[in-house]
Formats: C-alpha cells, structure tokens, sequence
C-alpha cells in the first residue's frame, strides 16, 4: 500500500513520466522480494540500515553494475523520504546509505572544426530532407537543447524577433535559450521550404515529409547519418550535439552556471563533467604541442 502511494505521489504530484513510474516500482518491487526471502515476516515498516546493505552487497555479487545498484537505492530513498514525511513509517533506514562509487565516462562531443566542416563544406542539397536535417544539426550545435526538446519544439514557441526560444525540458520545466542570426537565417529558410513542399498537420516546428510531428526514432536516424561525414567518434547520437555545444561554450570561456541554465541542468555537478572534458582537450594539446611534455 505504502508503494502504491509512493508511485501515485510521484506521478500526479511531482509530474515524473510514467516511464520513470514502471522503473521506480519495478526497482521496489525487487527489493521487497529480497527482504521477503529472508524472512517474510519482514515489511517496509521494519527494514532496517542492515538489510539495504546486504541487499546492494549481493547485487554488487551478482555483478550489477553501480550505476544500476545506485539507481535502485535512489528508488528506495526517494520512497522512505515520502513515506516519512507522511506518518507511513516512524524512521528513514535508507537515510545515511551511500551507494558504490562510479567512474563518470567522459561524455562524446564533435570538435569544432569538425562542426564547421560539417555544417559548411559538407555537400547539402536544396531538397526538403536535407535542408530539414541541416537545420536539426545546427539547432542542436546552437541552443543544446534535447532530442525531445527538439521534438516538441512548437512555431509559437520560437520568436525570431527576440532571436529566442521556449522549450519544454524534464518534468515540464521550461526555460528560455538565446540564439544567434545564424539560427535564425537557417529556421527561417527551412520554415520556407517546409512550407513550400510539405502540407502541415501539426504546429510543431520540425515535419516529417507526411507533415506530421518528427519523430525522435526519425532525428536519430538523421544524426547518426551525418555525423559520421565528419568524426570517428563511436557515438553518434543527438546527445552527442548537446555535448558539443556544451564544450563549445566553456572552451570560448562562458561560465559554468551559464552553460547550466542553457543545459537545463537541476545541479551543477552535472554540468562539471564539460570541464573534465575541456581540461582533457587541454592536456592533449599540451602532450603534443609542448618540446619536453
């Protein structure tokens, strides 16, 4: 009952996906056949610190990785803070838990060059796929926003007069991103071409060539067809384009709470990973360039 509460909690009040909903009890529902099969006297009421450790221990055992077990004690801690704070339990075991330490990979991002050749000296054609796949690549290089970002990106939502767009990021949230006359020029051919060849049933910004809202599976498709015209890189996904525009802007010396509100990012340890990456570009070019590196 105490999950079932939880999860609706977390659904219509706190707006999370219902994709996050399944993972979240599916998550809770593997912890409880755990407490279970130790004693199934056990309940949610009675679990102590002691049990959630064992608990992640025999996962670790089992070779899950920390990245799963520290989303799963996520679940867990999330559902122990609501439950205390309405009267469900009289103390929160998953409180003082710290999870197992992961390595953070460096995240994928196109060099600069490589954009530029890309976005100028790669042979587009005047036709409606590629002026439209253009456009993807230089919104995402531009404004970092994400694949479903983009996606849900509305006409109404992008004021050319202000050089400014609204979109609508995780749990609803929506912020204001800058762009430049470069953007502005290329959204507004595209809209001319779009409007020209393709007959539109939806307000969206970016049509398929039925006219329908893009798909995300579509822009992926999209992504990983040009961006390997240009890297080597082993991803090449529209995230890898978010990256970019990131590492861009912290190379080009923005600020990192800048760069965060442009992100979206809830935390700025999220978006300290970019300058991982920058100071890693930084020693290479050190390593090489330098006579006695």
């Amino acid at each position: 009952m105490m999950v079932e509460k939880f999860l609706d909690y977390m659904l219509f009040e706190r707006n999370y996906s219902k994709r996050t909903i399944v993972s979240y009890g599916e998550d809770l529902k593997a912890f409880e056949s755990y407490f279970k099969s130790l004693d199934d006297r056990l309940s949610w009421e009675s679990i102590d610190s002691d049990i959630i450790r064992d608990w992640m221990e025999s996962m670790m055992d089992k070779g899950n990785t920390a990245t799963s077990i520290n989303r799963r004690l996520s679940a867990l801690r999330s559902l122990y803070r609501f439950a205390l704070s309405h009267h469900l339990v009289e103390k929160d075991p998953a409180h003082k838990l710290n999870g197992p330490k992961k390595k953070k990979p460096l995240p994928y991002f196109l060099k600069e060059r490589e954009m530029d050749q890309l976005l100028d000296h790669v042979a587009w054609s005047d036709s409606y796929k590629d002026v439209c796949a253009r456009t993807i690549i230089l919104t995402f290089y531009e404004t970092g926003v994400r694949l479903s970002e983009l996606t849900g990106l509305k006409e109404m939502d992008v004021d050319f007069h202000e050089m400014q767009m609204k979109v609508t990021g995780k749990r609803n949230k929506q912020r204001i991103i800058p762009f430049g006359d470069e953007l502005k020029n290329a959204l507004a051919a595209y809209i001319d071409v779009r409007d020209k060849n393709i007959a539109k049933l939806s307000d969206e910004v970016f049509l398929d060539e039925k006219g329908n809202k893009m798909k995300d599976a579509h822009v992926r498709y999209v992504v990983e067809k040009w961006l390997p015209k240009v890297c080597t890189l082993k991803k090449h996904s529209p995230h890898v384009l978010r990256h970019s525009f990131a590492t861009s802007m912290l190379n080009n010396n923005a600020g990192l709470e800048s760069v965060k509100q442009l992100l979206g990012h809830k935390s700025l340890e999220t978006t300290e990973v970019y300058t991982h990456t920058t100071f890693e570009q930084l020693k290479r070019v050190y390593t090489s360039a330098h006579p006695r590196a």
